[in-house]
């Protein structure tokens, strides 16, 4: 006979999840109603009301699809992006790598704007990639690259792409909640996000906007979206409309309250004031880790504070090391992804685990590592 799974507690300082807060864990354990169920729509229209603060936007077509931030970007380029469209695409980490990944298998052009490994993506070279190429329907871009923690002048590139008549599809996965992004004083046109990161809620959702502008692309297609489930068109109404919604999918009814409290939390908190904490926590973390001898991948100007990519101290075995934390302090760590595996960890500071109390356990335990 099997045992009820009880997983041990850990402290979740990697690159996502983030610890979850008891309110929100509270808020899964509330009694699951009908997806269509009057409540369950009143519901939603709040979500939708607290991702339009989280995301400062007043766009109508802001929810949450029911599925992970990789199924956000995925539904903003099918949607919007068809085949034989001409995309310039930013690629300075793995998941810049993974938007050219989806612009391809649309069938669309991806022109590659490249850039290393921890440094923010080039204003020249996108400005100059506009220039050398006409019809460009859109500028793709990670915001808060996860994979390195570096952070890109979204609102500079956003205005670019603007004076060239391009959309703006943005990766906003670990900076929502976390750091200034503000989609309708930037002009975004299409922003994706996850619940696992500085929204301290469980993973599986992904947090999205369009503008009227993007809602409009998706309105005059020439083309069919190639995925069904991730047709917005469809999704818009079961998430709009007043009474009686279209059924399109049975919603994750739980995790929904979970978002809803976990944004309530950050309403209350204030946005600003999360975005100042991640950053005065930061801080407090990187005075501790220079005293280590420690260095950070990413210069300090363009650095996420809620993503810190640590270059391994020489003489240190990565593996054991993540082990050692994760056996001996219960505490989590990420590793490097792609080019940087086995050469960086990557800290989170996000949403709930952003506090004074983890960040003196994690320099301790570092301590004890490099000993």
């Amino acid at each position: 006979m099997l045992d009820t799974f009880n997983p041990i507690s850990r402290v979740l300082m990697g690159p996502g999840p983030s610890n979850v807060s008891p309110r929100v864990l509270g808020a899964l354990a509330k009694p699951t109603i009908g997806h269509l169920d009057p409540q369950f729509i009143q519901l939603m229209d709040e979500i939708k009301s607290l991702l339009q603060y989280a995301f400062a936007t007043e766009n109508e077509f802001t929810i949450a699809l029911s599925a992970p931030g990789s199924a956000g970007m995925e539904a903003c380029i099918v949607n919007l992006i068809e085949p034989e469209d001409k995309v310039i695409v930013c690629v300075n980490g793995v998941f810049g790598g993974r938007l050219k990944e989806n612009i391809e298998r649309v069938g669309a052009q991806a022109i590659v704007i490249e850039d290393n490994w921890g440094d923010p993506v080039s204003l020249e070279k996108v400005a100059s990639a506009f220039s050398s190429n006409s019809n460009i329907k859109a500028l793709a871009f990670v915001h808060a690259e996860t994979s390195t923690g570096v952070c890109s002048d979204a609102k500079a590139l956003c205005e670019i792409a603007k004076n060239n008549g391009a959309i703006t599809i943005v990766d906003a996965v670990t900076s929502l909640g976390g750091s200034e992004l503000k989609i309708d004083e930037w002009g975004i046109d299409a922003v994706y996000s996850g619940s696992q990161k500085c929204m301290s809620c469980v993973p599986g959702l992904s947090p999205v906007s369009f503008s009227q502008t993007a809602v409009e692309t998706l309105k005059t297609r020439k083309s069919k979206v190639q995925s069904w489930f991730l047709d917005q068109s469809l999704v818009m109404d079961y998430w709009s409309g007043d009474g009686k919604r279209s059924y399109h999918h049975t919603a994750p009814i739980n995790s929904l309250y979970a978002l809803h409290e976990a944004l309530l939390i950050l309403k209350e908190e204030g946005l600003e004031n999360a975005w100042a904490r991640h950053m005065r926590l930061h801080q407090r973390l990187k005075s501790g880790i220079e005293e280590l001898g420690i260095d950070f991948l990413v210069d300090e100007p363009y650095r996420l504070p809620q993503l810190n990519s640590l270059v391994i101290p020489k003489g240190v075995d990565d593996v054991q090391a993540r082990k050692y934390l994760l056996d001996t302090y219960n505490l989590e760590v990420g590793a490097g992804l792609g080019k940087l595996a086995g050469k960086t960890w990557r800290i989170g500071l996000m949403g709930a685990t952003a506090n004074e109390q983890n960040i003196a356990l994690l320099l301790s335990a570092l301590k004890d590592v490099i000993r």
